[in-house]
C-alpha cells in the first residue's frame, strides 16, 4: 500500500510526492508525542518507504532535467582541473622513503617505497627514478570489480617487513584485516574479519592489536593477535562497557609505548603498555573524571600531556615521569592561556612543536628543548590554515607541515627547525592555468544578536571589483578583505557547520573555482558551536546555548547583504549533517534572508534520533546534544 507508484524511467511526475501520515504515539518523560512519519523508520524492508524515496528521486530528476547539459559541462570543467597522475611527497622513516601515487584512469592510490641511501651523508636525500620502486599495496588491484572499496588500516611492522592493511567492499565500515610480507609480496594466511579503525604492533614484530565495534558501530573492544596463530586464540585485552566512550589504540612517536585511549565527547582515559612487552597489562595513566580531557605523547623519560584539567579550558601542557604518570605527578610545562587554544603537539629529539589556535586561525609554535627559545612560524597570508604533516622521524630537525588558504592550493613545506628556513616541497596542481593573483581572500566580522563578533572568511575574484570595505574604525582589526571588492552585490554562497567543536578552517578548493569564475563570493561563517575561537566558542553553541549557532549564522548572512556583498535573493546557504540541522533551523527562523538552501544529509530529526539509543552512536551523542 505505497503512497505512490515506484519511479519508472519513463515516468515524469507532475507534482512533488506527499508522504502519507500515520499517527504513532510515544510517551517519553511523561510527554505524549504523536509522530505521523514514524513509519519511515522501517526503511530497510518497507516497500512504502522505498516507493516514497523513489518518488522523491523521480521528482528531483524531473525538476533538474533542463540542467542536464550544464551539469555535464560543469563536471567536465571540474575534472579538467584535476591532475590524475600524481605523486605525494616522499616521507622517510628508518631505511625507507614512503610515498603514494595515482595514475590517470585508475580510481585508487598505489602505495610505494624506495630504500634510503646507505651513506649517512645522503640518507636525507630522496632516491631518484633510477632507484627501484617497491609497490607495497595497489588499491586498484584490491578493489577489483567491487562497486565500493575503502582502505582502512595501513600499518607497517617495527621491522618494516610486514604490512597490516584492512579493506571494506560494502561501505559498512567493517574491515577485513590482512597481513602482507613485503619481502615476498605475498599475504600471510592470517585474516581478521569485522575490524574497525585503530591498530598497533608490539616491538616483537608479530604481536598485533586491533579494534572491534559493537552493534551500534561503537569501537569498544581491543584484541591481541599473534601472527601465525588461529583466530580463535586471539585475546580480548579490554572491553569498554560505558556506551559513551570510544576505544582506540596507537603507539607513541618513539614507538616505546602502546596507548589505549578511551574517550567520550568530554572525558578521556589513557592506558599504557611497553611496546617491548606486548603481552603485558595496560596501566591507567589517570582514571577518567567527568569533564577532564587529556592526551599523551612520550619524550625521553617522560610523558607530555595536553589537558584541560584544573580549569584549563583552552588546554595546557604538563609532563610526568613515565614510571609514575598519574595526575598527582603532573608538572606544568605551558600554562593555560585564555586567548590561545592548545590543540596538540608533536615531539622531536630537540624540539617541541605546538599546534595552536588564536584569533580564529590555526598556527604552529616551536620550542627548543636545548635553549628554551620559542617562536611562531610566520605564514605568508593573514587568513590561512597551517597544520601538522607527516613527521615519523623522532631524531629529525625538519618539520613537515601543511599550508593552504582560500586562494593558495594545499601545500607541503619542510621547515628547518635549526635554520628556520622553509622549502616548498609540493603544491596541489591545478590544471588549466590557475592564476591565484586573480582572486582575493580576507575576513569580515558580523555582529551577533548578543554583540559577539563572528568571523567570516571570504574568497572572490578581483577582476570586477573597485570599492573598498567599510572604514576600519567600524570593524575589529584585520576585518578588511584583501584586494578589491566586487563592484555591487554578487551571487554568494555562505557555508556553515557550528557543532562538535569542529572548525571550518579556510582552505583551497579547485571545485570552488567554478563558482568564483562565474562571479560568486564564497564565504564560511565561523559560528559558535565550532572551535574556531577556543573552547568557549564551542560551549556557547551547544545545549541550552545552541540557539547561538543559528542566530550567529543569520547575523553573518545579514552582514553580507547589509555591506553590499550580495542580496537575500542571490544568497545560497549550505551545510551538511549537523550543518544540515543548521540549514533547517535558519530556513525557518529567517527565510527572507536566503534565496537557496542546500541541506546535505541533514540531521533534522534530532529529537527522535537522540531519544533512540538503538541507533548507531546515539548514546555518545548525548554529551553533544543533550
Amino acid at each position: 500500500m505505497g503512497v505512490t507508484e515506484p519511479a519508472q524511467t519513463s515516468f515524469t511526475p507532475t507534482a512533488p510526492p506527499v508522504a502519507k501520515r500515520v499517527p504513532s504515539e510515544r510517551l517519553t518523560h511523561g510527554h505524549l508525542v504523536v509522530d505521523e512519519y514514524a513509519w519511515m523508520r522501517d526503511r530497510d524492508d518497507d516497500p512504502d518507504v522505498i516507493a516514497y524515496l523513489e518518488a522523491e528521486n523521480a521528482w528531483t530528476q524531473a525538476q533538474m532535467a533542463h540542467t542536464a547539459e550544464r551539469q555535464e559541462a560543469l563536471f567536465e570543467e571540474i575534472r579538467s582541473r584535476i591532475q590524475e597522475t600524481d605523486l605525494s611527497v616522499p616521507v622517510r622513516k628508518g631505511d625507507w622513503w614512503y610515498y603514494s601515487r595515482t595514475v590517470e584512469g585508475m580510481q585508487y592510490a598505489i602505495h610505494c617505497r624506495k630504500p634510503a641511501f646507505a651513506d649517512a651523508d645522503r640518507r636525507d636525500v630522496e632516491p631518484g627514478e633510477d632507484v627501484a620502486e617497491q609497490i607495497m599495496l595497489d588499491q586498484n588491484v584490491l578493489a577489483g570489480d567491487s562497486e565500493f572499496f575503502a582502505l582502512g588500516a595501513f600499518d607497517l611492522s617495527p621491522r618494516a617487513d610486514l604490512l597490516a592493511y584492512a579493506t571494506d567492499t560494502t561501505g559498512g565500515e567493517l574491515y577485513t584485516m590482512a597481513f602482507r610480507n613485503l619481502t615476498t609480496g605475498e599475504d600471510l594466511a592470517d585474516r581478521i574479519p569485522e575490524t574497525y579503525y585503530g591498530t598497533a604492533w608490539g616491538n616483537d614484530n608479530r604481536t598485533f592489536f586491533y579494534v572491534k565495534p559493537d552493534e551500534a558501530m561503537r569501537p569498544y573492544q581491543l584484541w591481541r593477535h599473534t601472527l601465525g596463530t588461529p583466530l580463535h586464540d586471539d585475546v580480548l585485552v579490554y572491553e569498554e562497557p560505558d556506551e559513551r566512550f570510544y576505544l582506540g589504540i596507537g603507539a607513541t612517536k618513539d614507538e616505546r609505548w602502546l596507548v589505549l585511549h578511551l574517550g567520550s565527547k568530554m572525558t578521556d582515559e589513557c592506558r599504557i603498555l611497553s611496546a617491548d612487552e606486548p603481552t603485558g597489562t595496560f596501566h591507567v595513566v589517570e582514571a577518567r573524571q567527568q569533564g577532564v580531557e587529556y592526551g599523551i605523547e612520550h619524550h625521553g623519560d617522560r610523558f607530555l600531556i595536553v589537558t584541560n584539567a584544573d580549569e584549563a579550558e583552552n588546554f595546557k601542557l604538563v609532563e610526568a615521569p613515565d614510571t609514575a604518570p598519574e595526575r598527582s605527578n603532573w608538572t606544568e610545562v605551558i600554562a593555560h592561556r585564555p586567548d590561545v587554544h592548545l590543540s596538540g603537539i608533536d615531539v622531536f629529539a630537540d624540539y617541541l612543536v605546538l599546534f595552536e589556535r588564536a584569533d580564529g586561525l590555526r598556527r604552529i609554535r616551536v620550542r627548543s628543548l636545548v635553549d628554551g627559545d620559542d617562536w611562531i612560524i610566520d605564514q605568508p597570508e593573514e587568513v590561512s590554515t597551517s597544520s601538522g604533516g607527516s613527521n615519523p622521524e623522532f631524531d629529525s630537525t625538519v618539520l613537515r607541515y601543511g599550508y593552504t588558504s582560500m586562494v593558495t592550493p594545499s601545500s607541503v613545506f619542510d621547515y628547518n627547525l635549526v635554520t628556520r628556513e622553509r622549502v616548498l616541497r609540493k603544491q596541489q596542481p591545478v590544471l588549466g592555468g590557475y592564476d591565484p593573483s586573480l582572486y582575493a581572500t580576507g575576513r569580515v566580522w558580523a555582529t551577533a544578536d548578543d554583540g559577539t563578533m563572528i568571523p567570516v572568511s571570504l574568497v572572490y575574484r578581483k577582476d570586477s571589483g573597485a570599492a573598498g570595505d567599510r572604514p576600519a574604525g567600524d570593524r575589529p582589526a584585520g576585518d578588511r578583505p584583501a584586494g578589491d571588492r566586487p563592484a555591487g552585490p554578487r551571487p554568494a554562497l555562505l557555508y556553515g557547520y557550528g557543532s562538535y567543536e569542529a572548525s571550518m578552517d579556510p582552505g583551497f578548493s579547485s571545485i570552488r573555482l567554478s563558482l568564483l569564475d562565474r562571479g560568486f563570493v564564497y564565504a564560511i561563517a565561523h559560528i559558535r558551536g565550532g572551535g574556531e575561537m577556543g573552547r568557549q566558542w564551542y560551549l556557547r553553541g551547544k545545549f541550552l546555548d545552541k540557539r547561538n549557532t543559528f542566530t550567529d549564522f543569520i547575523a553573518c548572512a545579514r552582514h553580507l547583504t547589509r555591506e553590499g556583498w550580495t542580496t537575500p535573493g542571490q544568497l545560497v546557504i549550505r551545510g551538511g549533517s549537523a550543518g544540515g540541522l543548521l540549514m533547517g533551523a535558519v530556513a525557518n527562523m529567517a527565510p527572507e534572508q536566503f534565496g537557496v538552501v542546500i541541506a546535505e544529509v541533514p540531521f533534522v530529526d534530532a529529537l527522535n534520533t537522540i531519544l533512540d539509543p538503538s541507533l548507531p552512536l546515539t548514546v555518545m551523542e548525548w554529551e553533544e546534544w543533550g
